[in-house]
């Protein structure tokens, strides 16, 4: 499966032509000692002339095809987890990109990436690209440093791990915490409109309205 490309679902462009295309990546993910074999989306967001990639997960060549001769602006780190970074040095290597990360995730980064990040992401900073702007809401919970990507004019959040179809990101690892998790979705990501498409690291793409009724339920579940 690595390597497929699709829109990821039926959204909108900007009125400057920016738009959003999955490419879905395959890859181990390593922490505390496992590896579990995953599939991650790592979203492609630009124009004809320019992009971002958020997430440089696992396969570098796959992320380029999709880029293709558009200048990479900046690869954009949603957290420091192996399989969410395991692409940023060949991805820097091939376009001289910078990658960027909240400074809470160093300590995973350091772990998964061979050289520091070229810059640090910051709650409330906005990283433009071509005609939309993605806000960087700081989402603490599945890692210290974990941030979602919210592109108002578009009408989606990039929520990394830490919002999924049916729940919130994984917490039972280390440097995770469920309360944590719990407050970062409902006091940033479920005051967003209820419409608002949420595009995951892994898996299929839900809304806000879809998983606001349910934020009950995964507290009493307690994950």
């Amino acid at each position: 499966m690595s390597g497929a490309t699709d829109a990821g679902t039926d959204l909108p462009a900007s009125p400057g032509g920016v738009r959003v295309e999955r490419v879905v990546t395959s890859g181990t993910f390593e922490l505390d000692g496992g590896a579990w074999e995953v599939d991650n989306n790592v979203w492609v967001v630009g124009d004809d002339a320019e992009c971002v990639v958020v997430d440089a997960a696992h396969d570098a060549d796959a992320v380029l095809a999709a880029v293709g001769e558009r200048t990479l602006r900046a690869v954009i780190c949603t957290h420091g987890h192996n399989d969410h970074v395991n692409a940023v040095e060949a991805l820097r290597a091939a376009t001289g990109a910078p990658a960027q990360l909240h400074p809470d995730d160093r300590m995973l980064w350091d772990d998964a990436v061979g050289s520091p990040p070229d810059g640090e992401l910051a709650d409330g900073q906005v990283v433009d690209v071509g005609d939309v702007a993605l806000e960087v809401l700081h989402t603490p919970g599945h890692s210290p440093g974990a941030c979602c990507l919210h592109a108002p004019a578009l009408g989606v959040l990039f929520s990394g791990d830490t919002l999924f179809r049916g729940g919130p990101g994984a917490t039972g690892r280390s440097f995770s915490d469920f309360p944590t998790i719990i407050a970062s979705i409902r006091t940033r990501l479920l005051t967003l409109p209820p419409e608002t498409v949420v595009l995951t690291g892994h898996g299929d793409a839900t809304t806000i309205g879809d998983e606001a009724p349910h934020l009950q339920e995964w507290i009493e579940r307690g994950h």
